[in-house]
Formats: C-alpha cells, structure tokens, sequence
C-alpha cells in the first residue's frame, strides 16, 4: 500500500469514523491498486467514478480517488470491462490508483454533511458563517461522534419561501422541488438527510422534509400529512460538503506528517495500537506534498431542459 493511500485512511478515520457508517453501507478502502505510483501524491475528491472522473484519475499524480458514494456496493460475481463502473475499477487498479468511500460515515459524523446541510437552512448568512443553531439527531446518537440524519429548530419561524431562497442561495442551486401542503403556513422545524431521504424522514414530525430525492409516493404522503417537501437533487446535498472535506483532509495530512510515526501493525479503525514506526523524512516529505483535489468534472447526472 502505497504511503498516500494509508495515510489517507488514517486521515479520513479521523474526520468520519467508519464505525458510523450505516450498517447496510460498504465503506472504507474499496479498491487497493497492486500497484501503487511511487511518486504520486494527489488525492482526488468526488461524489461519483463517472467516466469524466476516471479520466482525470488517470492523470500521473493521482494516488487515490475518495468517492463519495461506494464503487462497490453489491457483492460482484465477476469483474470486467463490460460494466463502466467495474472497467473503471479496473483501469485505476492497473494506473496504480486506489479508491476509498466515507458515505454515510461523512453524512453522520459531527460536522459532516447533514450538519452542513442544517447550516444550508438554518444560516441567512451562508454556512460558513458564526451561527448558533439547534440541532439534534432524527434518531439514537451513535456515541458521542453523531447520528442519522438532523432535526433543525429553527429560533424564529419562516416562510416556506424564506427557507426555499436561503437553501438556495448557500447551497448555490438555481431551483429545488417543493412540495407544499393545501393551508400554506410558516416552518420551524426541518427534518434533514442527504441523498435519499424517504425511509429516513418518513413519518418523523417536522414542518418540512430537506432532502436530495424522495420517491413518488412518499413525496404525496409527506404533503398530505401537512408537511413541506424541499427536494435539492440527490447529489447536491452532497456535492457542495467537497471543500470542507478537502480542508480537513489537507489539516489532517499535515497534523499526521507532523507525528513522530504511524502505527505500522494496525488498521486506521482498529482499536488495538501496533508497533510505531518513525517516518523518514522523505516519507515525511511526501506527507506535505499531498495535493487534495476536486473533481472538475463530477457533476449531477440530470440536466433540466
């Protein structure tokens, strides 16, 4: 395993625990080149391996693609050129590139990307602003490190429209899908979780409903419980979070090329420590070398005409 790919575990461990991963999710190290470029130190951020995505992958100086979603999900029964996403897999293998996924670990975690959404909403400001918000879990707290999904009071209610143009504009979308009860009132509470939210928001009592895609039939049981639907696009709940994660990959780099060593006999999220190890300094070196980058080319996959 290359130097890059097992520090970036480490680094991502520490940003989103895979233990808070759903238990239904596939996440973590998902391809581990055989491989690995010996003098590549760059690691690309995206939501999806799209075929645009793997082409800048390929580039010479990518060591490792941390893709949102997982490019591997189902168990495979066979690997070929056939599938995109397995020929993909399969070229990045043979470049020397490796591919990790956080999923759900990043939308749970303190921080992470449902509380970035809750800030989309609750925020006039942006998210990056100083705002005090209430926030809590729609569910049981997973530890002391977060939960599923976000629950947002907000201090003073608003109106539907308020909210509407304030997700807008911090989430930087020229439209989202809403979807409105017959007695229009004002909102205080929003019920919050990237991606695909149904089986996650369905029947939990709030105002409205803040998600990346619903189906059919729970959009029309939200609105006839007298609930607002606010619908983003799946991945654009997800897809504006990329710089905040590339912030704290480059922080997390740079603390962990700061360490005297790293622990050689175990995995970034085991809980028993190994024997350390002293970093030489060109390793050290190659550590402060890390470029984290974003996809130029990752975008969501529907278009409106």
């Amino acid at each position: 395993m290359s130097l890059v790919t097992r520090y970036a575990q480490k680094a991502m461990e520490k940003i989103a625990p895979l233990r808070l991963a759903e238990k239904w999710d596939n996440v973590g190290l998902l391809l581990e080149t055989p491989v690995p470029r010996p003098n590549a130190t760059r690691v690309l951020l995206t939501i999806d391996l799209t075929p645009s995505v793997l082409e800048e992958a390929l580039e010479p100086s990518t060591a490792l693609v941390v893709s949102y979603h997982p490019t591997i999900f189902k168990p495979l029964s066979s690997l070929t050129l056939s599938n995109p996403l397995q020929a993909s897999l399969l070229k990045l293998a043979a470049a020397g590139v490796s591919v990790y996924s956080p999923h759900t670990a990043l939308d749970s975690v303190h921080g992470g990307i449902n509380d970035w959404l809750a800030m989309c909403a609750g925020a006039p400001d942006g998210p990056t602003s100083e705002h005090s918000l209430k926030v809590a879990f729609l569910g049981e707290a997973k530890g002391d490190e977060g939960g599923l999904g976000r629950v947002l009071f907000l201090r003073d209610p608003v109106s539907i429209e308020e909210l509407v143009g304030r997700i807008k504009k911090n989430m930087h979308l020229e439209y989202v899908d809403v979807g409105k009860p017959v007695l229009p009132r004002k909102v205080s509470t929003i019920a919050i979780c990237a991606g695909s939210g149904g089986s996650v928001l369905g029947g939990f009592d709030a105002d409205v409903y803040f998600t990346g895609e619903m189906a059919h039939h729970e959009v029309v049981a939200a609105v006839a419980g007298g609930r607002y639907v606010v619908l983003c696009g799946h991945t654009n709940t997800e897809r504006g979070y990329l710089p905040l994660l590339a912030s704290k990959l480059s922080s997390a780099f740079a603390t962990l090329a700061s360490e005297e060593g790293f622990q050689e006999d175990s995995e970034p999220s085991s809980t028993t420590s190994g024997s350390s190890v002293p970093l030489t300094e060109k390793e050290k070196e190659t550590l402060r070398d890390i470029q984290v980058c974003i996809s130029t080319t990752d975008r969501h996959p529907l278009e409106r005409m």
